[in-house]
């Protein structure tokens, strides 16, 4: 199912459409402010499952992330973090970051790693913010990559409902995405270290 939904004006609606779909182990495609991604309830562990299989990698490999609608539940998935990482966070999300930080065991087992990490992002989007809001905790989110070897990431969301609307169970197109991928910043030692930089500006972090 292709449902637009418009960034200014999230249809409320549609964003429950999207929400129950989510409840019940459904897997969707979705804007951020940096590429489109694919995701699940963190809880949903047969959705996990098959979002592995989807893109083709063991959950050990990926690297997800965490997409939350703000900080206000940071706490139950990560182990506390020192006062200059959080003003670091504070000031860059909503925004295009990933935030690797120590897990704690709220986090399910399906999605535990070995390193016992986990990517908190808070995108600058006003339609999955919703969504997520609405659903009362995280999604998982993985980038949905593209095959052809020069455009690694596809930002036409009926280019992208025409390669993946059979495998997943709703792709939201909230218009254009970007191809450009979050900028991943390691803080599990309590220091601020980019690990890949990406979209947006890393001075805002010191």
């Amino acid at each position: 199912m292709l449902i637009k939904i418009y960034p200014e004006n999230p249809n409320p609606r549609e964003i429950q459409k999207v929400v129950e779909c989510l409840q019940n182990g459904g897997i969707i495609i979705y804007p951020t402010d940096t590429i489109y991604g694919l995701g699940c309830d963190i809880f949903q562990h047969k959705a996990v499952e098959r979002i592995s299989q989807i893109i083709g990698d063991s959950k050990k490999k990926n690297n997800f992330s965490f997409i939350c609608s703000d900080l206000s539940n940071l706490s139950d998935y990560t182990k506390p973090i020192g006062n200059p990482v959080f003003k670091a966070m504070k000031k860059a999300l909503p925004g295009p970051f990933t935030f690797i930080l120590n897990a704690n065991n709220n986090v399910p087992k399906i999605l535990q790693s070995k390193k016992k990490t986990v990517g908190i992002r808070v995108p600058d989007n006003s339609i999955i913010r919703e969504i997520v809001s609405q659903l009362g905790h995280p999604i998982l989110s993985t980038s949905v990559k593209d095959d052809d070897e020069i455009v690694e990431y596809t930002t036409d969301p009926e280019l992208i409902y025409e390669r993946y609307g059979d495998v997943v169970d709703i792709v939201i197109d909230g218009g254009y995405g970007d191809n450009i991928p979050s900028t991943v910043v390691d803080c599990t030692d309590d220091d601020i270290q980019i690990i890949r930089e990406g979209k947006g500006d890393i001075d805002i972090l010191f």
